[in-house]
């Protein structure tokens, strides 16, 4: 459990796309060390690593290194969508990285991420176009199954139009509008991000009834959406910030509006190594229900429901306090 060398022996594969570069016939160790601009021996020695625990083969007399069925799961096109969290240059493979730094977490409190590359993690987005665009599409692979379960198994048509806030490139909401079509819908995000949002809804023709807006939710949402979605933004954060979050939805719905949270939370989809991550990552943390309850009643917003709503996932229903409904 303790040994590093599979475990970046994988990663490493994946950043240097072997599992492509071989292909289903193979290729040698000269071959691939050409193609990557890697030393020969280096490589021949990480592939012969690879094979022991199974990730590749390789057929002696030809000196072909061939990428095993568990190996093909590396690929860029692979169907378990792995690569971008093990590609050390994805923001998914990088900030796994970061756990090298996790003792500096556990005595301090703080995240390793800032410690390992100098600001935070959602700052690194922003400085690098490419890590924002894998992040992205990681987050496309975390809902790919979840966005239909989420859309059909929450009574979205009680409202009219919805908000998700933190919404990404508008991957859940796309689902929602399409299981709901008198349903509307805007989704929040950074620049980038909601651009894509925006291409994402015309290229579904989903344009007359969806829109993007460019924003932090740090800063005032916009109002009146009767519906203000939150799918997996509270646990990136610590509680002082995920406060913020809340207490901005819970203005921005007052006095009548619900704020829908869509969360692994602790004992239900959230294990200790994800709630580990979070720590190390973002400064934040994985909540049981109860303490999501708690933590939103704190910012006037009482829990109505909560139950599961995808694999991994529980939807809690949170109604505007009486005593905040006139507050601003």
């Amino acid at each position: 459990m303790a040994d590093l060398a599979t475990p970046m022996s994988i990663r490493v594969a994946a950043t240097l796309s072997l599992v492509e570069r071989a292909g289903s016939a193979g290729t040698t160790a000269e071959q691939l060390a050409s193609e990557t601009g890697t030393a020969t021996p280096a490589i021949r020695c990480l592939l012969d690593h690879l094979v022991t625990i199974g990730v590749f083969d390789l057929d002696m007399e030809s000196s072909h290194y061939r990428p095993t069925n568990l190996g093909a799961q590396l690929s860029e096109d692979a169907p378990e969508g792995i690569k971008p969290l093990l590609d050390i240059n994805c923001a998914g493979g990088r900030a796994e990285l970061a756990f090298v730094e996790l003792l500096g977490t556990i005595t301090t409190g703080a995240p390793a991420y800032v410690h390992r590359y100098g600001r935070e993690f959602w700052a690194d987005l922003d400085t690098r176009p490419e890590l924002r665009h894998s992040f992205d599409a990681q987050m496309n692979w975390r809902f790919r199954a979840q966005a239909p379960q989420i859309a059909e198994r929450f009574d979205w048509s009680r409202f009219s139009e919805i908000l998700d806030v933190g919404g990404g490139d508008g991957t859940v909401l796309a689902a929602i509008l399409h299981a709901h079509p008198d349903l509307r819908g805007r989704v929040l995000d950074l620049s980038p991000t909601a651009t894509a949002a925006t291409d994402r809804f015309a290229a579904a023709g989903l344009d007359d009834r969806a829109s993007a807006v460019s924003g932090s939710f740090f800063d005032p949402l916009p109002v009146g959406a009767d519906a203000y979605l939150l799918s997996d933004i509270l646990h990136d954060w610590d509680d002082d910030h995920a406060r913020k979050i809340l207490t901005g939805c819970r203005r921005a719905a007052a006095p009548n509006g619900t704020v829908v949270v869509i969360e692994p939370v602790r004992g239900q989809g959230a294990d200790t190594a994800i709630d580990l991550f979070m720590l190390m990552c973002f400064g934040g943390r994985e909540r049981t229900v109860d303490e999501l309850a708690r933590l939103a009643a704190g910012c006037g917003l009482m829990l109505h429901t909560s139950g599961p709503v995808a694999e991994g996932r529980t939807a809690l229903e949170f109604g505007v306090a009486r005593h905040m409904a006139g507050a601003h």
